[in-house]
Formats: C-alpha cells, structure tokens, sequence
C-alpha cells in the first residue's frame, strides 16, 4: 500500500482536491493522508465540512498580515517536519497557491515524489498573478508527474522540457467537484440562502474579487462599473466580499447602502455553488469561476488583465476587460441588453472538460 500525503491550504484547493481525495479514500491501494495548512482557514473549513473531509494534520500557519516569506519559511519548516515524521511514497498538490509551492520543495527535499494537479497553466508574466506564477513554475521543476487540465497547458509543460510519458491530461477537477456540489444542494435552498433572504432575487449579476493585482485603483474602477451597471439596467447585484481589509472596506465604501447592491460575506461552498447556478452573469477575478460558469452556461467577464486560463478566452465563455471601468460598462450592458451577444457566450461549450479528472488521475495512480 503506498501512503500519500494531500496538501491543501485554500478553499479552491480543497474544492478541486475534493472529489479526488473521495476517489483515493475509496481505493484500498492506498492510504490517504490529508494536510490543512490553514493558508485560508475559515473558508478551508467550510469546504471540508461539505465534503466531509477531515485533516489528519492541521499546520495552522496563518498569522494576522502575515507577508509571504513568513508564511513560506513557515510552511517550509512545518512541512519538512510532518514528512520525516510519515514518510510518504508521494505527495499531491494542486495549482500554485503558497502551499503547494512550499510542499513540493519540502519533498523535493525529502526526496519524496510530487504529483502536481492542475500543471502547467502559465501567463508568462511573474507578477500577474501574483505570487502564483511563480509558484507554480517552481512546482513544475520538482514535480514528478503532472496533470495538466488541458492540451494549452500541456503544451506549455512540454515547451518547458517536461517529458511527455510524464504528462496526462485530464481535464479540470473543478468541474467533478461541481457537479458533486450540485448533486448534494439539487432537492434544497442551503441555509445561508435562506438566512440571507437571498432566495427570491431573480437575474443578478454575482461578483467575486480577491486578487493582490486588483487591490488599490483596480478595485475602486470595478466598484465604480458595478455601481453604473446595476443603476442603468436596474439589476440586483450580489457581491460575496472578501474579508481581506484591503477589498473589503474598499467594495463597502462605494457599493454600500445600495438597495440593488447585496454585498454579503464569504459564501460557503454550497451558497455559493446556488448563486453561481441562478445568476445571470458573473464578473470575477477568480480562476476556479471561469473553469466552472460555462458548465452552468454563464457568461463571465474576466476582471484581469491576463488569465492563465486562455482556453475559456478562446472558446468564447469568458471575456477579459481587467479592471478598465468603461470597458467592464460596455461589456457588461451589452450582454445584459443584447440576447444574441449572450447567448453566444452562454451556449459554448466548456474546454475544462467532463467531470472525469479524478478518475483519470486515480487511474494513472494505480499504473505508477
């Protein structure tokens, strides 16, 4: 039986690392370990309260303005420690959060194999986003195998010198994990709708904006298109905000005391799986919602200016317009005021793939 440990420090890691985890703990060829960092750790919790995931080891590494160095020599160090201790035969990571990027090099120190979920995605710019290109290419050089989601990404690992026989692709998890969620939430309204008396808001625009590359000017341009998009096409808008102070009191400031306007804490999992499947069009700053509106036929636009995630761009499911506030207008109206323009972009079909990742990274596991 080989033991593998499954890292894990954010929400969107603990979602697109959910089904597969479900898959592993399934399979008796393996013992299955989970490590909560706690990068993100109320929003974390939630997610594996969903899945009914529970952590093994629990590193608690998060400290009030923590700066980046200090998480990733903390994590480092605490990593490094957890692997001597278990020994693993392999350790799974997913994207290019801080946690992955500081697990791979404690197991490359450990000599312990890496394999990489969701490889292989690249803007070509280190700074945008930032740190997770970074990340993610130093997790390239210490992976062992690699799961890239598509043939872009794929293409980009073997530009990069990653042998081919090292290389599968399987599609996004985020996708399985979006299913599985709309399966548990299919026969009721989750609490948090409820408690929110958000149930009978009809057609809204639903918004999520966390980026470090948006904080500043970039967030005060998309607050100010928000506000103008909701009074000239008098549509709800809901608005889960992140609690970091530099969004937070940034969105309240111009958005609040606004009928129109909902702004609302962090949604769970399972809310917000129910306002992504009952709105009308999304603006977003987040990679795991352009992966998962075009299942769900959503149009998206993109508030970066680069994406690593060009797929969507071409396949026409997600426009980029950055934090440009005219062009976050013109766009948006547009969809909302043009049913040809939206439908264009609601009826493409979704490039991140079927809803089978997991099974296919099990599947490669079991040949290794």
């Amino acid at each position: 039986m080989k033991k593998v440990i499954v890292f894990l420090g954010t929400r969107p890691e603990a979602i697109k690392l959910a089904p597969v985890i479900e898959l592993l703990k399934a399979d008796n060829n393996f013992e299955t370990l989970v490590c909560s960092t706690g990068q993100h750790k109320e929003m974390l919790q939630q997610v594996l309260d969903f899945f009914k995931i529970t952590a093994d080891f629990s590193l608690e590494v998060m400290e009030p303005n923590q700066q980046l160095a200090g998480l990733t020599s903390k994590l480092l160090v605490k990593i490094n420690d957890l692997l001597l201790a278990e020994k693993p035969d392999y350790i799974m990571v997913q994207g290019d959060t801080t946690t992955t990027m500081a697990a791979s090099l404690a197991a490359f120190y450990n000599k312990v194999s890496v394999l990489h979920i969701e490889a292989g995605l690249r803007t070509f710019n280190k700074f945008s986003p930032f740190p997770e290109e970074i990340n993610r290419v130093i997790t390239t050089r210490l992976s062992d195998f690699h799961y890239p989601p598509t043939d872009q990404s794929e293409r980009n690992l073997l530009d990069e010198g990653i042998p081919a026989d090292k290389i599968l692709v399987t599609g996004n998890t985020v996708i399985d994990a979006l299913f599985l969620g709309l399966e548990k939430i299919e026969n009721a309204i989750p609490q948090g709708i409820l408690d929110l008396k958000l149930q009978d808001v009809k057609d809204y625009i639903l918004i999520t904006m966390h980026r470090r590359e948006n904080h500043g000017s970039g967030i005060q341009n998309i607050c100010e298109a928000v506000r103008r998009i909701s009074e000239d096409a008098k549509i709800p808008v809901i608005f889960p905000v992140h609690l970091n102070p530099n969004v937070k009191d940034v969105v309240h400031e111009i958005l609040g005391n606004n009928p129109m306007i909902h702004l609302i804490p962090p949604a769970a999992y399972p809310e917000f799986l129910w306002l992504l499947n009952n709105s009308k069009l999304i603006l977003t700053d987040s990679g795991g919602v352009q992966e998962e509106a075009p299942s769900l036929g959503k149009p998206v636009l993109l508030l970066r200016d680069t994406t690593e995630r060009p797929e969507a761009v071409e396949a026409g499911t997600v426009s980029k317009v950055g934090s440009d506030t005219e062009l976050i207008y013109k766009e948006a109206m547009n969809l909302l005021t043009n049913q040809s323009a939206y439908d264009g972009m609601a009826m493409r079909s979704n490039p991140y793939g079927d809803g089978k990742a997991s099974q296919r990274i099990l599947d490669s596991m079991l040949k290794m």
